[in-house]
């Protein structure tokens, strides 16, 4: 496994973050657990949750099964830099009102201390806003993040889902109040979606957070979903859908990744770990198989050339914004990005 800064933060991740999402509703516990031993055994030691993750309102089950599992000891905790995420109904109660959607400063203080308690830890090494609230101000915010800090319960925030300017205003927010402030965004991001290119991957540049990719496959497209369909294995009516649409780039995609003698699973990852302002995209097995065979994509390393040949497969964003032609899109593949 390979290793990194989160951001423009001392600490040290795997260039590979695990998602845990699918434990609860994809995954049993136990899966989950052996999952998350065979990580470490990986060399990843970055995890990613949510409180509202588990498909239970206000019940907080993969958080609860991450807790289980450090609970069993054996260095699990100390080992684990575990993120998980605060904006989502929590409200276990219908009059409970403050559980509720958003970032109000008591929402905030009781998430943190329900995602303590539920992961069975005292600390949570990256709390992040999964959304952006547009009616709470950055200040409220700040506020409520830097007692959490003094508290000792958080040590770095992150954000999610936020766009460019998002960034910036949080960021400058922080600057003036001489707080950390901002140290990582988890966004969309991968070879079908790359809209993250014409504002929020600068934004996060300058303003020095770690880019955090979830959904790097695109919801299995660019996992090998032909291969698995030669083989009679079935995707769903949504998935094949969705590839009706799309099959002749995915053809191409498959015949490029075999060309190269990679999984495309595993070259959607590599692809996603060559941008600079990548950290580590989020890996989400369902699998033991899965989650085994993604540590082969920080060995991949990809070529202009091949570079190049993607862009003509899934060709980037060529907005009208400076950042839609930025030096990074013209030193890999020009010709892609004429306008």
């Amino acid at each position: 496994m390979q290793y990194t800064q989160l951001g423009r933060t001392g600490l040290n991740v795997s260039r590979l973050c695990l998602g845990c999402m699918n434990y609860g509703p994809q995954a049993t516990e136990a899966d989950g657990h052996a999952q998350m031993d065979q990580a470490h055994d990986l060399g990843i030691n970055f995890f990613d949750t949510a409180d509202v993750y588990g498909h239970q309102r206000g019940e907080g089950i993969t958080e609860k099964i991450i807790g289980n599992w450090f609970a069993q000891g054996g260095g699990r905790r100390e080992r684990t830099i575990i993120a998980t995420k605060v904006f989502g109904d929590m409200n276990l109660d219908d009059n409970d009102h403050v559980m509720k959607r958003g970032l109000s400063a008591i929402k905030i203080r009781r998430a943190c201390d329900n995602s303590l308690k539920r992961m069975k830890t005292d600390y949570i090494d990256l709390y992040q806003m999964h959304h952006v609230a547009r009616e709470c101000p950055w200040d409220e915010i700040w506020q409520a993040m830097e007692v959490l800090v003094q508290q000792g319960k958080i040590l770095y925030v992150g954000s999610s889902n936020f766009a460019g300017w998002h960034i910036a205003a949080a960021s400058e927010t922080a600057k003036a109040r001489h707080f950390l402030g901002l140290v990582s965004e988890q966004c969309l991001f991968n070879l079908m979606s790359r809209t993250s290119e014409l504002e929020v991957l600068p934004a996060a540049q300058k303003y020095g957070l770690g880019v955090i990719p979830w959904s790097p496959l695109a919801g299995g497209m660019l996992g090998g979903i032909l291969q698995k369909k030669d083989k009679g294995r079935t995707a769903g009516k949504s998935a094949d859908e969705r590839l009706a649409k799309i099959r002749p780039q995915i053809e191409a995609w498959e015949t490029f990744c075999k060309s190269i003698g990679e999984q495309p699973a595993d070259v959607a990852l590599a692809w996603t770990l060559h941008h600079p302002a990548v950290t580590a995209p989020i890996i989400g097995p369902r699998t033991m198989e899965q989650l085994t065979g993604s540590v082969r994509a920080v060995e991949i390393k990809l070529s202009d050339d091949q570079l190049k040949a993607l862009d003509r497969i899934f060709p980037g964003p060529k907005g009208s914004t400076p950042e839609g032609t930025s030096d990074w899109t013209k030193q890999i593949a020009p010709e892609a990005y004429a306008w």
